[in-house]
């Protein structure tokens, strides 16, 4: 664990704000190296279930987690920020993590298994 400081707080916003992420759980399904990217990057194929489908993601997880140990590990993602591209692969939900350090991410996940496409509220 780090003892790094915290970067000060962002302004305040409403409830509202939040509540208009779509934030869900997905299974990872696919998880492979990323060389192309800047960034040590992993590429993720995640389902989220029927109603959301499969989504890709480029994460930058390399510092903790090695593509094999990311398959059937369930994550929390934003799914309806849009798509960015990163060295031609499309990036389509943000996966979330804690960020003790700055090249460092610390998955979010469920304590115990929920179906894939469960929201976060």
């Amino acid at each position: 664990m780090s003892d790094a400081p915290s970067p000060p707080p962002l302004p305040e916003r409403t409830p509202a704000d939040f509540f208009a992420l779509d934030l869900r759980v997905g299974t990872v399904v696919a998880a492979e190296p990323f060389p192309e990217a800047r960034k040590p990057a992993i590429r993720l194929t995640i389902d989220f279930g029927p109603v959301l489908g499969r989504r890709r993601s480029s994460a930058q997880l390399t510092t903790h987690y090695a593509p094999e140990t990311l398959v059937g590990r369930q994550v929390v993602a934003a799914t309806n920020i849009g798509t960015r591209r990163i060295a031609g692969f499309v990036s389509e939900v943000l996966v979330l993590g804690a960020m003790p350090g700055a090249t460092e991410v610390v998955l979010l996940a469920p304590d115990h298994p929920v179906a894939n496409g469960t929201k976060i509220g």
